[in-house]
C-alpha cells in the first residue's frame, strides 16, 4: 500500500515453517483464553517471531484474514515491549469471530503478561485508577490568598 502510515511487521518477525509452528504447538506451554491460545518457546535469536494460526472452523477466508491483521497489529504495536528471543503462536478460537480489535488487543495482552514475556509488567484498569486517585485532591481554598472571610476560615481540621 502507498501511502501507509504504519509500517508492516517485517518479515523477519513471522515465523514461516509449518514444522516451526507444529514443534512450537507441540513443545510450547498454553495460556488460553475464551478467544486465544498463545504458546511460545525460546528462539535463540536477537528478536521474536510471531506466528498466528486462524482455523476454517473460525470463518470464511475473509473473516480469517481480518482477525489475522487484528492480530498482527495489536502484536506489532507491542513488540517494543515484547521479551526479545521467543517465538509466539497465536491460535485463534471460533469466538473471536465475533470480537472487536479492542477486545482482541486486550485479550493479546492478558495472555503475553500470563506468560510472562511482557518487559514490562501490564497495569490492570484499577492499578490506572489508583494511580488517578493518588493524585491530591484541590482543597477549595486558593493557595496563597487571604482567608474568605467565613467562620470555619480560622479553625483548625478535626
Amino acid at each position: 500500500m502507498q501511502g501507509s502510515a504504519k509500517p508492516p511487521v517485517k518479515r523477519r518477525y513471522s515465523i514461516k515453517r509449518n514444522a516451526r509452528f507444529q514443534e512450537i504447538r507441540r513443545k510450547a506451554r498454553g495460556y488460553s483464553s475464551d478467544l486465544l491460545v498463545l504458546a511460545a518457546l525460546p528462539n535463540g535469536l536477537a528478536h521474536s517471531r510471531f506466528g498466528f494460526s486462524v482455523s476454517t472452523r473460525v470463518g470464511g477466508a475473509v473473516e480469517r484474514n481480518l482477525i489475522k491483521r487484528r492480530l498482527r497489529e495489536a502484536m506489532r504495536l507491542r513488540m517494543a515491549n515484547i521479551k526479545p528471543g521467543w517465538d509466539i503462536v497465536l491460535i485463534a478460537r471460533r469466538p473471536i469471530g465475533k470480537a472487536d480489535y479492542w477486545t482482541m488487543d486486550a485479550t493479546c495482552a492478558r495472555l503475553l503478561g500470563r506468560a510472562h514475556l511482557l518487559i514490562e509488567p501490564l497495569r490492570t484498569e484499577a492499578a490506572r485508577t489508583d494511580d488517578a486517585h493518588t493524585e491530591t485532591p484541590p482543597t477549595g481554598s486558593h493557595s496563597g490568598s487571604a482567608p474568605s472571610g467565613n467562620a470555619q476560615a480560622g479553625r483548625a481540621p478535626q
